[in-house]
């Protein structure tokens, strides 16, 4: 599967069909048939919603990406390792409701920063998640874009198992179930909020990411 990303425009409008791939919207070949990053235009003030499955592959997407000024990346990781050292020894699930507690602070003060764009990762599978970080990026005056990362749920658990961060099975029971449904809604159209859509795979996401955050018109990126 390759990546495709889907305009969407400001006001609402109908579903879309999901439009054939097109040169430069994933990985590609470069030199010795080694692949490209996929590419994500953030043109602004942004917000970009980095989601799927835990276990996707999320952390890693986004560890990827190349830090500079005005890029704000967010990862819950930073926050499980900074409590992990304050209580060595305590188990990850009797702190874990404090990590996504402060990784959803650490959000808010994020978007309401100057910093031009910022990239969080969340599973998102919910509609009331994706939709809530939609309203966080209008009320800060961003634009809100979407990057779906697809996995199976087999993929989705053995990502959980090599970080050593195992889901409960009926949360990510729950979890799987809604994104096959996110998945499958995502091909058919947009949802509401989103400026744009990526869709990506594992495959494809190991070519790593780039944010483009150039203003068309403008010669570099900030």
């Amino acid at each position: 599967m390759t990546t495709v990303e889907l305009p969407v425009p400001a006001a609402p409008a109908r579903a879309v069909p999901l439009p054939r791939p097109h040169p430069g919207s994933g990985p590609r070949p470069a030199g010795r048939g080694r692949p490209q990053p996929v590419r994500v235009h953030l043109p602004g003030r942004t917000l970009l919603l980095v989601a799927g499955m835990p276990g996707a592959g999320k952390s890693t997407l986004l560890a990827g990406v190349v830090p500079r000024p005005g890029l704000r990346v967010l990862d819950s990781d930073a926050h499980r390792a900074a409590l992990a050292r304050r209580f060595p020894g305590l188990p990850y699930r009797l702190y874990r409701p404090l990590v996504h507690l402060l990784h959803r602070l650490a959000l808010v003060r994020a978007a309401c920063s100057d910093a031009r764009t910022v990239a969080v990762h969340l599973p998102a599978t919910a509609t009331s998640t994706r939709a809530a970080l939609a309203l966080l990026a209008a009320l800060t005056g961003r634009a809100a874009h979407l990057l779906w990362l697809h996995a199976d749920p087999d993929e989705a658990l053995g990502g959980q198992r090599a970080r050593g961060r195992v889901v409960p099975s009926g949360s990510f029971a729950g979890h799987a179930r809604r994104a096959v449904a996110v998945h499958a809604r995502l091909r058919r159209g947009r949802p509401s909020g989103f400026r744009s859509v990526t869709l990506l795979d594992r495959e494809a996401a190991r070519a790593g990411l780039v944010l483009d955050t150039r203003t068309f018109g403008s010669r570099q990126a900030r």
